[in-house]
């Protein structure tokens, strides 16, 4: 229960279909787990509701609600953080899981409206759920924002748009950190390396045309730790402690979860 009596909202909490578990979704269910009261926000109303369900299968009933939402619009999220406050009096976590790299590429190549579209969810989203979280946090003069960023923040790539908007979560964790501390509100950053997820698995094999099991070989080979990709478990875990108190000292911190690939020089 290493988050009993938390309210967390967790941005991202359905899925895209395929054979594991997303990093949104764990997340999620991790967290109530744990004692949190979770509030499951996702585009789409019926991959959170099938969040829910799991979270209720494991006896989570009364932990979660479903709240459908664009986060690109501000009006929806001024419309979340409002409705986490009238169904469980107060906000302790946001934690933003979204992210794209459709139809991303080299700065020769990448239509300006993909730009666009990349950087509005993965870094303008973020932005503001913040904005309408912080008030509240500020008000409780305690809050945990954790970002999920990406190692390609930090690690050379050819996806323009993908590791800019990561870099630019990353200096927006940073920023709000900063702000943030002397109202007792901590905010830190994931960076995720190479994980077997449906968004990745399932997106880069059918956008590549290459079989999944194939394109597994490979990310596996690319992972210095066991030589095998991560889980979305292991994004979930990580997260957990950031939100709890054990990391109560701990902000404005980009961490990497790659199983060393970014610790490679040279």
């Amino acid at each position: 229960m290493r988050l009993a009596d938390k309210v967390a909202i967790v941005v991202g909490a359905g899925q895209t279909p395929g054979d594991t578990i997303g990093n949104g979704r764990a997340t999620a269910v991790l967290f109530a787990r744990e004692g949190a009261r979770v509030l499951l926000v996702d585009r789409s109303a019926a991959a959170a509701r099938e969040t829910a369900a799991q979270i209720e299968g494991e006896g989570g009933a009364g932990r979660c609600e479903v709240f459908e939402a664009d986060v690109t619009s501000e009006a929806d999220c001024r419309a979340l953080a409002a409705a986490c406050v009238e169904r469980f009096g107060r906000i302790d976590i946001l934690h933003n899981n979204v992210g794209i790299g459709t139809d991303d590429g080299s700065a020769t190549r990448l239509s300006e409206a993909a730009w666009d579209r990349i950087m509005d969810v993965n870094l303008k989203s973020a932005f503001l759920t913040c904005k309408h979280a912080l008030p509240v946090m500020r008000e409780q003069h305690s809050g945990c924002i954790t970002n999920i960023s990406s190692i390609a923040a930090i690690c050379s790539t050819n996806i323009l748009a993908y590791k800019t908007s990561k870099a630019g979560l990353n200096a927006l964790t940073h920023t709000i950190a900063m702000a943030n501390a002397k109202y007792g509100i901590r905010a830190n950053a994931i960076m995720p390396g190479l994980m077997n997820t449906p968004m990745a698995i399932e997106g880069i094999s059918q956008a590549r045309g290459i079989a999944k099991d194939d394109l597994i070989a490979v990310r596996d080979a690319a992972v210095p730790l066991g030589q095998k990709m991560g889980s979305a478990w292991d994004v979930a875990y990580a997260a957990l402690f950031l939100a709890s108190d054990e990391a109560r000292f701990i902000t404005g911190v980009m961490l990497p979860v790659d199983g060393g690939q970014s610790a490679r020089i040279g």
